[in-house]
């Protein structure tokens, strides 16, 4: 038994709470491209209308190629229910995202959203945070923001693709990944750092409504 068979174990419970209708903000990575390919079939075999936003091409062509409707984000004031992964989950239930570059629309939509359901394998819970911190950067600030976020105690490092050149949001902004060492108050740091002139979001998430919690063992665990 593996991490997977408890993501693909948990996600018709988790499938359970979408309703017809329903808008869906759909995150990235693992978890949530597995609750994407399973998503399509739910709503096929229960007859329900619903409309989803992606927060990445990768997730957008899962969901074109389930048949899944995709709206975009200026087409709504709300989002009934968010599913998307985490990087790292301390035991307040604060996170760490942003490991795919897609922070800024995540956290856009889970500012909106009504309900928000993380899926993450026990690997990723700790006690206290202390992962590198993604922030995305406008490319005018590179220097500027590097400096600034140093001061906060941080050692930031621009995320680069594996040939070397920066990696580029879908929004056309860099990542400046930042190793903090322990984060005593991760509120407080998210504060601080999205003050910063050019910054335009800070990996730091607050608590969700609902953590699934994947294990090794093919079990899962449902964290309220």
């Amino acid at each position: 038994m593996t991490v997977d068979d408890a993501i693909e174990a948990l996600s018709p419970q988790a499938l359970k709470m979408v309703k017809n209708n329903f808008i869906i903000g759909l995150g990235s990575g693992r978890a949530a491209t597995s609750i994407v390919k399973l998503l399509s079939s739910h709503i096929k075999k229960n007859k329900f209308s619903v409309r989803a936003i992606p927060t990445s091409l990768q997730i957008k062509m899962e969901a074109e190629k389930g048949g899944i409707p995709i709206i975009e984000a200026d087409q709504i004031n709300h989002v009934d229910l968010v599913f998307d992964g985490a990087d790292q989950i301390d035991t307040k239930g604060n996170m760490i995202k942003g490991g795919g570059g897609a922070l800024l629309r995540e956290k856009i939509l889970i500012s909106i959203a009504n309900k928000v359901v993380i899926i993450a394998d026990e690997s990723k819970f700790v006690k206290k945070l202390d992962r590198s911190v993604p922030v995305e950067v406008h490319p005018f600030a590179r220097n500027t923001a590097d400096i600034q976020i140093r001061k906060h105690g941080g050692k930031p490092h621009i995320r680069l693709l594996e040939r070397g050149y920066p990696f580029v949001t879908e929004n056309g902004n860099i990542i400046l990944d930042c190793e903090f060492g322990q984060i005593q108050n991760p509120k407080e740091l998210a504060a601080k750092i999205i003050e910063i002139p050019g910054v335009i979001e800070v990996g730091i998430f607050p608590k969700p409504d609902i953590i699934y919690k994947a294990k090794k063992s093919g079990k899962y665990e449902i964290i309220r």
